[in-house]
């Protein structure tokens, strides 16, 4: 095998191992990251204008979720820091959880500019598949400390029962 073979497999090998990465990094991330959009203003309070959201945000913000199945709820736990309880609405669609909310910039003023820039502010939604049929009636949510908190009760036919069988 010459040289120049040598070095094209090597760098076919390098170029699928990368993709491979990128790949997997993407189903694992694709949930998450969520696209934040310019919101309306609230009563009494002036909208931030297109530049100030475009300078101040990425316009896209991971929001980190766990959901926990238990026998007989949901819990679903979503960390979106910086938010007040009225700022969220959840609604429950089919076999997802529907989080939609609207982050809102903090009005800072300093002298100099920004360098980095992190922060997604905006509306947003997410929909969080659910791994089983859960009764929207008693959907129990808190938020505190950044983090949203949704337990959702699952319906009677779906929720799990132990039985004990004895072996002979």
């Amino acid at each position: 095998m010459s040289t120049l073979q040598q070095l094209r497999e090597g760098l076919n090998e390098a170029w699928d191992t990368l993709l491979d990465g990128w790949q997997r990094l993407y189903r694992r991330a694709a949930g998450a990251i969520t696209r934040f959009t310019p919101g309306i203003a609230k009563e009494g309070e002036q909208a931030p204008s297109r530049q100030e959201v475009a300078e101040r945000s990425t316009g896209w913000g991971v929001l980190a979720a766990e959901v926990l199945d238990d026998d007989d709820q949901v819990v679903v736990r979503l960390e979106v820091p910086g938010m007040n309880k009225a700022d969220f609405g959840l609604e429950i669609l089919g076999h997802y959880l529907v989080v939609r909310g609207e982050k809102q910039m903090a009005r800072e003023r300093t002298e100099g500019r920004y360098h980095v820039t992190e922060c997604a502010y905006g509306s947003f939604e997410r929909a969080i598949p659910l791994p089983d049929e859960v009764d929207p009636a008693k959907a129990k949510a808190t938020y505190k400390s950044g983090v949203l908190r949704v337990e959702l009760s699952k319906t009677a036919a779906r929720q799990r029962k132990s039985i004990k069988v004895e072996v002979k």
